[in-house]
Formats: C-alpha cells, structure tokens, sequence
C-alpha cells in the first residue's frame, strides 16, 4: 500500500515524509484543485527529501481544456520540473467534448525526459471512465490516475472505484484513490475496492482544512494503519 500525500509548502514536504508519506504530490493553489508551484520551491523539495516528488503542471484552474498557449506553458513547466529532478508530473488535459485530449499528450508525454506521469482528477469529468481509461492505456508515460471514480468523493464511489482497478488489471497503470477519503473509513475502503494507492490532502491537516498545516500525529497514524495493511 503506497501513500500520496498533498505537500504545498517545504514544510509540508518534510512533516509529510518524516510521518510516513511514500509520496509528495507537490502543488500550489490547494483551494483550486492544485496549480503548478513555483520552480524554486520544486528545486528546494526534490533536494531536501528523499521520497519521490511528483509535481503538478497545470497552468490555470478555469477548466482542464487547454488552448495553445496553455499547452506552451505546460511544455515549458515540465522541462523545468525534469531539470530539477522531480521523480515524476501530474498532468491531464480533455477536450471540448469531454474526452481526453490526445494531442495535448502526444506533444507533453515526450518532454518528460522518462519520469512517471500521473493523469490526475479530469478524469473525474469524463462521461465514460472506461473508455478513458482504455485510452491512457496507449500510453507508458502514464503510469498512474489520480481519481475518485467520478464526480462523488472516492468514499461514496466503492463500486465504481472497484470497476476501475478491476479495469486496470494486468495493464501498466495504476488507481490511485484520492477525493474525499478518511483516515477512519480508508481501510474498509482499500479492502472494498482493491486499491494499491491512496491519495490523502485536508484530512491530514490539522481541522481537516486545506490551509492548514499537515498534521503530524493524523498522518503517522495513518501512514502506520496503512503499512500493515
């Protein structure tokens, strides 16, 4: 069983991985879904912690429908983040239709200089699942997604979630569960479900607010309740 942790700040970086975080998923603008945090701060992170740093590219919070000149951005970010030596990106991109947007892929996916890529929770705005997730299939960049199997917090969506690592069976990818889970029911969840991988944010925070500062006791707790399992 692997834990992700949100980590927005170095402080979070280091509380996360002294209490039993596997992974940072490194972002800025928490309370916007997570944008890409500034390159020094990426820099500073990949050099003071020893768990894999996974960094968001996500250039604006409007929609996950990119223009042009957003892809441009994203390109620029992830040839940043490879030269800082983060050990992978979270990206997603769809297109006006709701599908996945494959040219967006086909133009980042080959900038990632082989670090592991995480397809994050626009999946969790397509109309099928299934069919996206038969799509990400095509690419081994792609080692993971991000998602609560739809639209509901992860904690709702048992079966659904259930379907999706059935799914995911045998190929390269990946669930990893995030969105609404809590350290009380997350358990009975992964026992449900099957998942390998969780994905933790404000319920590790002290009031269980995305402002707030990890909260070290919840999460080593966690992280322990976790690694038994």
């Amino acid at each position: 069983m692997r834990l992700e942790v949100i980590a927005t700040c170095m402080d979070d970086a280091l509380t996360a991985e002294a209490n039993g975080a596997d992974r940072l998923e490194l972002i800025t603008a928490i309370t916007e879904g997570g944008l890409t945090p500034g390159i020094g701060l990426v820099e500073r992170v990949v050099q003071a912690v020893r768990i894999p740093v996974f960094v968001m590219v996500r250039p604006h919070s409007r929609s996950f429908v990119y223009a042009e000149h957003d892809i441009d951005t994203m390109a620029s970010e992830i040839k940043a983040i490879v030269n800082a030596g983060a050990a992978g990106i979270v990206l997603g991109a769809l297109t006006p239709e709701g599908k996945i947007d494959e040219q967006a892929l086909e133009r980042l996916l080959p900038l990632t200089g082989g670090l592991q890529v995480t397809f994050h929770r626009a999946f969790d705005e397509l109309a099928d699942q299934h069919e996206g997730l038969r799509t990400l299939m095509k690419y081994p960049q792609i080692t993971r997604v991000l998602t609560s199997a739809g639209p509901r917090p992860a904690i709702e969506s048992v079966k659904e979630m259930a379907d999706l690592v059935s799914a995911a069976t045998r190929s390269h990818l990946a669930i990893l569960a995030g969105s609404g889970l809590t350290t009380e029911g997350v358990a009975d969840f992964i026992m449900r479900t099957g998942v390998g991988e969780v994905h933790f944010g404000s319920a590790v925070r002290y009031n269980k607010s995305n402002l707030s500062p990890i909260d070290p006791s919840a999460l080593r707790q966690l992280a322990d309740n976790l690694h038994l399992l």
